[in-house]
């Protein structure tokens, strides 16, 4: 046991040796590297090619067999300069990522949690999510930030996206133990804005809520507006745009000021048409890799 903790540990090390290296380049030579990544992963490995042009075809039925190829491209330049945008997080100050995610109208928090209550932030996997943690740099003193994140099953990739999304004072915390957390919290009378991805398929055990999502019968994860009914807070959605490579502009909207006086799925289904917004502005910045409609309504648990 302990020689294979020690083989862990060194993995994880010449990991991030490797990625703090990259961290240390400079935007225009991470890019370069971008590009060449785009010609290996969609070329050469083909990376998700299927799923990701199944996912298109389903979700824009209108548009022909020369302008899905041509999102998908777009889709997979960007996904490229995410992942190199991700590593030089690493290295990345609050003023440098300030120049690059410019937050529209951040005291929207300082106002819906003035009552001393927690806020939660939703958000989809659009255009740089790592980055949205620099909104810490808006809040009053005092007000912490967290982000809920999934164990992934590799533990030297799990530690190093921990890391980095532990930059800019930000809080990891395991989607198990949120809720417990933002209680705790509650009770001492402190503040926290927590982040939610809750864009994701959900496991097949969570029958519980379907909707229209970008033209497909889609099963959503229900667990962000559970938490924030029975801790009786606000919920805000963040739209993010892409301006130009390496550059966004987020803005935030209130999705519930009290999300205890909401009915069943009123502020899931308001955030997966805030979603379904943003991602047609320009769909290239979604995460289509990721397979998300692997469940069909006839198929789930509870249904006929």
């Amino acid at each position: 046991m302990e020689v294979e903790d020690s083989k862990k540990g060194i993995g994880y090390s010449l990991l991030y040796m490797v990625t703090y290296f990259h961290a240390l380049l400079p935007f225009s030579v991470l890019y370069l590297l971008s590009d060449i990544l785009f010609f290996e992963i969609y070329y050469l490995a083909r990376y998700r090619r299927k799923l990701v042009r199944r996912n298109l075809k389903n979700a824009f039925p209108e548009k022909s067999q020369k302008q899905i190829v041509a999102l998908e491209r777009k889709f997979y330049h960007h996904l490229c300069d995410y992942f190199v945008e991700t590593i030089k997080t690493l290295r990345l100050s609050n003023k440098a990522v300030s120049k690059r995610l410019k937050f529209e109208n951040p005291e929207i928090f300082n106002r819906l949690t003035a009552d001393g209550k927690s806020c939660i932030l939703s958000l989809g996997h659009y255009g740089n999510w790592e980055w949205v943690p620099s909104i810490v740099t808006h809040f009053q003193p005092g007000m912490k930030q967290g982000l809920v994140y999934k164990t992934l099953h590799d533990k030297a990739f799990n530690r190093l996206f921990l890391r980095i999304r532990s930059r800019f004072n930000s809080t990891p915390i395991e989607q198990v133990s949120v809720y417990r957390r933002m209680i705790k919290l509650q009770q001492a009378g402190e503040r926290m804005v927590v982040g939610f991805l809750s864009d994701q398929r959900p496991s097949r055990n969570n029958d519980q809520y379907w909707t229209n999502f970008l033209n497909q019968e889609t099963l959503v994860q229900t667990g962000m507006e559970k938490i924030a009914r029975h801790v009786g807070c606000a919920v805000v959605y963040l739209d993010i745009q892409k301006i130009k490579r390496g550059h966004y502009v987020g803005k935030f909207s209130v999705i519930s000021p009290d999300a205890s006086q909401e009915p069943d799925f009123v502020i899931m289904e308001r955030y997966m048409r805030k979603l379904e917004e943003t991602i047609l502005k320009d769909p290239a910045c979604y995460l289509w890799s990721h397979n998300r409609w692997k469940f069909k309504r006839k198929e789930s648990v509870g249904t006929s």
